[in-house]
């Protein structure tokens, strides 16, 4: 397969037109699409999820009543797996969780502190972290979402994140027992949090990625914290997976089929249903241990039957990734934007790829003059406007 487009625009790092390119860049760019699933989803044939393993009965969710995490909860109960659910309040566990449920245990945890989270994840084969130092929930009032905007830019190494996230990855260190190699510890972070940190040259070379709002303003160093939380998990020596999804919208069509990729350069939408099955399906998938990925979903494509080839193709973290697969797939991805104009590096913080099309104004104002901090803290519609804490 060759590639046509001209070098001089990815700085020289595909070399278009002059090699070819290589078996394992060629897979993983296909793999976005799940081509191999496609003639199977042609036929209607339902999509079918991971078969939970026997060595996995037992799941710790962090962040349980949140907006993602009590959607993780609902999956796995729905997959007959025991769970344990973390939380800060037990009297909004009782209102967002099932707790008749007889496979869920519900136990208040303060997530900044190790000890207890030692003590809650005892007995559990594997957890998956949805919890946050930050929140855009509309159930929460203005003041206490400033409280815990404050808490993470004067303390970030205080943070739920920079605290629990390594506590919770000594709960299933990997000298244990178990030769199962799947993921043990699955953790929700987010698109875009190395684009801070980028040189210029890359922040030019990958500019749809690059200077889109969240991560042109990156209030309170969010991003920030969630890159040394994944790094943490990294080096803890447990078992991982660390899933990325773009930006969350509760109205983007659920059951879409995910694509996934690598290098931190993906740019769309997904709705948290969809990032909830996600997130458990890497638990019973071997090919999701040690990987770092971004997804979003494809509206009107259908899911493939399993998420398992998708992954196989993907590199490790430990392999590292070569520039040519991160531009290829830069190339590849920003050809599956929203919206007609396709120019993510146009939005404004709180402006739909919609309104763009229309040249109508974002929630927060013009490019440029958005007050980041204020739209974080402030009362947020999620029905209304892209999410602010994951890159739209």
């Amino acid at each position: 397969l060759q590639c046509n487009t001209s070098a001089s625009s990815y700085n020289s790092s595909l070399r278009i037109g002059q090699q070819t390119m290589s078996l394992r860049i060629l897979l993983t760019t296909l793999s976005f699409l799940s081509w191999s699933y496609i003639a199977i989803d042609a036929f209607g044939l339902e999509t079918v999820a991971p078969v939970a393993s026997s060595a996995v009965n037992k799941v710790a969710v962090a962040g349980a009543t949140g907006r993602t995490g009590s959607l993780v909860v609902q999956e796995l109960l729905d997959r007959n797996v025991n769970v344990v659910a973390l939380v800060r309040d037990l009297e909004k566990a009782n209102q967002s969780l099932p707790i008749n449920d007889e496979k869920l245990s519900v136990l208040q945890s303060d997530l900044s502190n190790e000890d207890q989270i030692l003590s809650s994840v005892d007995g559990c084969d594997a957890a998956i972290w949805a919890a946050t130092g930050f929140s855009d929930n509309p159930d929460n009032t203005w003041l206490v979402k400033i409280k815990k905007l404050l808490g993470v830019a004067l303390t970030p190494r205080k943070t739920i994140d920079a605290v629990g996230i390594p506590a919770l990855a000594k709960c299933f260190p990997e000298n244990g027992s178990d030769d199962v190699n799947m993921p043990k510890v699955v953790m929700l972070s987010s698109a875009g949090v190395t684009r801070p940190m980028w040189e210029e040259s890359k922040k030019e070379q990958f500019i749809g990625a690059a200077d889109i709002p969240i991560v042109r303003l990156n209030p309170f160093g969010i991003l920030d914290i969630k890159a040394d939380s994944e790094e943490n998990l990294r080096k803890s020596g447990t078992k991982y997976c660390i899933v990325r999804p773009c930006g969350l919208n509760d109205n983007w069509p659920t059951d879409s089929r995910p694509v996934f990729s690598q290098g931190d350069v993906a740019v769309g939408r997904i709705n948290r249903k969809d990032v909830a099955r996600i997130l458990v399906d890497c638990l019973y998938t071997p090919e999701a241990e040690g990987k770092t990925f971004e997804c979003f979903t494809l509206q009107g494509y259908q899911p493939a039957l399993s998420i398992d080839k998708s992954l196989s193709v993907l590199y490790k973290d430990s392999d590292g990734l070569p520039e040519a697969v991160v531009a290829a797939n830069y190339a590849l991805l920003q050809q599956l934007l929203p919206g007609e104009k396709q120019d993510s590096a146009a939005l404004a913080m709180g402006q739909t790829y919609e309104q763009l099309d229309k040249d109508e104004q974002g929630r927060f104002g013009q490019r440029g003059t958005e007050d980041a901090e204020g739209a974080i803290g402030g009362e947020l519609n999620p029905q209304k406007v892209e999410t602010q804490t994951s890159v739209a």
